[in-house]
């Protein structure tokens, strides 16, 4: 039985311990929150057994296996560290940090102690992704020549919305775009080239964002990612014999359509339940249990290289957090 502790209350919070329940090993055992009534609630929501009212607190909790940190992603840094300071695994939400400088320093760290730490990425666990990924490598459209992949929201958003907060690492980028460039990365790794455009709204944080990676064989990846108008949130992968295309939401989808050249589309549907969290729940007790550092499936230079990619296109459209 892995045992999980949970640092923070907000909605993913609550949908990651409902996902948890599918697992039949996995229990949670404790709550972590700045506020010792909201963790009370929260555990007794969910029928924790322990409540605490500070982070110092939950990663204190030698009872513990892993932490979950599902904080806004201004506070994953701080949260993850409290937990890698007290000898704890950790799963932190993504975008795992507000920039490449804190994940390296969060990932040395996990390393220096001999600690698991992945980034909550859960595209990169979820079954229908890894079997578009097998479809890929085995030839069934050839090689990548084009990725398109958007995640728009259409709002409108309050001033004082987290989502617009630059003190909070709002804009659309980290917390929207963050999806599309890493569904390039998967599928093509690291760009040569990166042009990126974004309208800044009033709080000095992207409204709406165009992103082009190019590729030294040739591939084009064309992202989108914006606050303003609600887009399809779907994906295709375009290759020299066929096409793949991911319906909303691309980075969950509840199936996909195979293209191949000359031939006729063969649509695939998911088999699948709960919201989706469980899957890389279910990785982390897997390496958990083999004794390895980090995933496979959510490798640390996967963490490091996308986030690169979102500090380089953050200084082209001129977005900071500081």
């Amino acid at each position: 039985m892995t045992r999980w502790g949970i640092l923070a209350t907000g909605n993913i919070a609550g949908t990651f311990v409902e996902d948890l329940g599918s697992l039949p090993d996995a229990e949670v055992v404790a709550v972590g929150s700045r506020s010792l009534p909201s963790a009370r609630a929260f555990a007794d929501r969910y029928g924790i057994p322990r409540a605490y009212g500070t982070w110092q607190e939950l990663a204190a909790d030698a009872d513990l296996d892993v932490v979950y940190v599902a904080t806004p992603h201004s506070a994953h840094h701080l949260a993850t560290m409290t937990c890698l300071d007290a000898g704890r695994a950790v799963l932190c939400e993504k975008p795992f940090t507000l920039d490449l400088a804190t994940t390296t320093e969060l990932i040395e760290v996990a390393r220096a102690r001999d600690l698991f730490l992945m980034e909550a990425m859960w595209m990169r666990c979820n079954p229908t992704i890894l079997r578009v990924l097998e479809l890929i490598a085995d030839g069934a459209i050839g090689e990548v020549t084009t990725v398109r992949a958007d995640f728009g929201l259409a709002g409108p958003f309050p001033p004082e919305h987290r989502l617009r907060a630059r003190e909070l690492g709002g804009g659309a980028l980290l917390d929207l775009g963050v999806y599309p460039v890493s569904l390039a990365y998967l599928l093509l790794g690291r760009p040569d080239e990166v042009r990126a455009w974004a309208k800044i709204g009033p709080e000095g944080v992207d409204e709406n964002t165009g992103i082009v990676l190019g590729y030294g064989s040739g591939a084009v990846a064309t992202l989108t990612c914006g606050l303003v108008g609600g887009t399809p949130t779907t994906a295709a992968i375009t290759g020299t014999r066929g096409r793949i295309e991911l319906p909303a939401p691309f980075f969950r989808p509840g199936g996909f359509t195979l293209l191949r050249t000359g031939a006729e589309a063969e649509t695939v549907v998911a088999e699948e339940t709960g919201g989706g969290y469980q899957y890389e729940a279910a990785e982390v007790q897997r390496c958990l249990r083999a004794g390895l550092r980090e995933s496979p499936l959510v490798p640390h230079a996967a963490t490091l290289d996308v986030m690169s990619l979102l500090d380089t296109i953050r200084t082209q459209i001129g977005v900071t957090y500081t």
